[in-house]
């Protein structure tokens, strides 16, 4: 059996204890903010560094003494995990998960979940139990009746995606995906992977799909069904595509029911949208084909994962017997985490509906919080209403960005406020941003950048765009 070897050897005597590991972490349950009982964090005053890249090669075992020093090494990667657990505010993963010591004991099983999870399994060691449990609870926040669906724990948004348009794809085979220039990348990915015939929507400012390129784009193609991907919170803006516009769009293009399939994409947003007002509902009482959310985003998981709910009328088109595993198998990946299903369904049922629309209400308003802050401190931002991204002027400094682990595109940055980031947190990150701001155009031989084109004129306060 190999080891793991840093470059540099640690010594045996430099193993932390356990309770070392997370040294400004506070324990579960201290600390709680009144009545939203958000967890607080006590954030050292000084940014620890971004980490870096090791390289870590694997060794044959040498001595007794190489348990202390895998257990050393371990120590290290951890405590520096921990350190950086606060500053994690630029991409979409729900970072602090509360139930970790609860379902440890489970790790010590190899639990895997391959095949249909409606059909029982030979071997024992699944937990297709808890997977259909976690299905019926979104199949119920979707209004779907329990007979007519079908789903599965996913290993991600991206291969709910994949399953989405390739089961638009089977049951239109000729098809052509629509999606808006904003779509998840893994979107596009599905389309060169099935080689389908793909039209890209053009955007509105705020990164919404505009429904007005779609219905001219559609009327172009009027021969050919559609396939359109509805983003439900898109990758850097926080968007939502109007799920009633489009249905309205098809029907005003003259494409029945059967001439088209809609996949939304709610991987960023879809536990936002049901507990928030003035945004269109996502349920299979409109003619949508099937709904994908990311597990570990919003509601949080330490793995990677997704849920992925479909009519059952339709998973017969892409339906196999595998003899080998004795099930029918609809899903993309073979062996499925089976792990995940648990953490999930112990989420859900800890924290409940009113716990989700707590969690979103508190997202949005230190969402709309940030962005008031960058305006009062003449910094271009832009929020997109009720949602959980909040975008603005990507910083000079490298450093910056990746002290704060921050997402760019072009000259923007964002943040998204996920319910592990907390106010603390983010009234760090602001005060970092404007002190450090305030030195890199100090002498007024740089600027910021102007951020008219990407954010619309009234979002951005570059020197130009003050004055008017």
């Amino acid at each position: 059996m190999g080891i793991l070897a840093f470059e540099e050897d640690f010594k045996p005597i430099t193993l932390s204890q356990r309770d070392a590991f997370l040294p400004f972490f506070v324990q579960n349950g201290s600390f709680t903010n009144g009545e939203l009982g958000e967890n607080k964090r006590m954030i050292k005053t000084v940014p620890p560094p971004a980490r870096k890249n090791m390289h870590i090669t694997v060794v044959e075992p040498r001595s007794k003494d190489d348990e202390a020093r895998l257990k050393c090494m371990l120590a290290k990667y951890l405590d520096t995990i921990a350190q950086r657990v606060n500053y994690h505010i630029g991409y979409p993963v729900n970072i602090v998960y509360e139930h970790y010591a609860t379902l440890a004991p489970l790790i010590r099983y190899h639990l895997n979940n391959c095949g249909d999870p409606f059909i029982e399994n030979t071997v024992d060691f699944h937990s297709k139990d808890f997977e259909v449990g976690v299905l019926d609870w979104f199949a119920q926040l979707w209004e779907i009746e329990k007979d007519e669906y079908w789903g599965y724990v996913t290993n991600g948004g991206t291969e709910g995606n994949l399953h989405g348009i390739l089961l638009g794809r089977e049951v239109l085979p000729n098809g052509i995906l629509y999606a808006s220039r904003e779509s998840h990348y893994s979107v596009f990915k599905a389309a060169h992977m099935y080689r389908m015939e793909f039209e890209g929507i053009e955007t509105m400012i705020n990164g919404e799909m505009d429904y007005n390129d779609l219905k001219s784009k559609l009327l172009r193609n009027k021969g050919k069904p559609a396939i359109i991907n509805v983003t439900i919170g898109t990758t850097f803006k926080g968007a939502m595509d109007d799920l009633d516009a489009i249905i309205h769009a098809l029907g005003e293009c003259g494409y029945s029911h059967d001439q088209f399939y809609i996949h939304c994409d709610a991987a960023l947003s879809g536990l936002v949208v049901p507990f928030v007002k003035n945004v269109p509902k996502i349920t299979f009482k409109k003619p949508i084909g099937s709904v994908t959310i990311s597990g570990h985003k919003f509601l949080g998981c330490p793995m990677p994962c997704g849920v992925q709910i479909t009519r059952k009328c339709l998973i017969h088109n892409l339906s196999r017997n595998v003899e080998y595993i004795a099930s029918v198998d609809a899903t993309i990946s073979g062996s499925r985490n089976g792990l995940t299903p648990i953490f999930l369904w112990y989420s859900l049922s800890t924290k409940g509906r009113a716990g989700l629309q707590k969690d979103a209400q508190r997202c949005i308003e230190n969402a709309a919080r940030l962005r008031d802050r960058f305006r009062g401190a003449g910094i271009s931002t832009m929020h997109n209403e009720n949602g959980i991204t909040v975008v603005f002027e990507r910083p000079r400094d490298k450093e910056f960005v990746r002290r704060w682990q921050l997402s760019c595109v072009r000259d923007m940055a964002h943040v998204i406020v996920m319910p592990g980031v907390t106010s603390e947190a983010l009234d760090n990150f602001f005060k970092d941003l404007v002190q450090e701001r305030a030195m890199w155009y100090k002498d007024g031989r740089d600027q910021p950048p102007c951020l008219a084109d990407d954010l619309g004129p009234n979002n951005c306060y570059c020197p130009i765009h003050q004055q008017i």
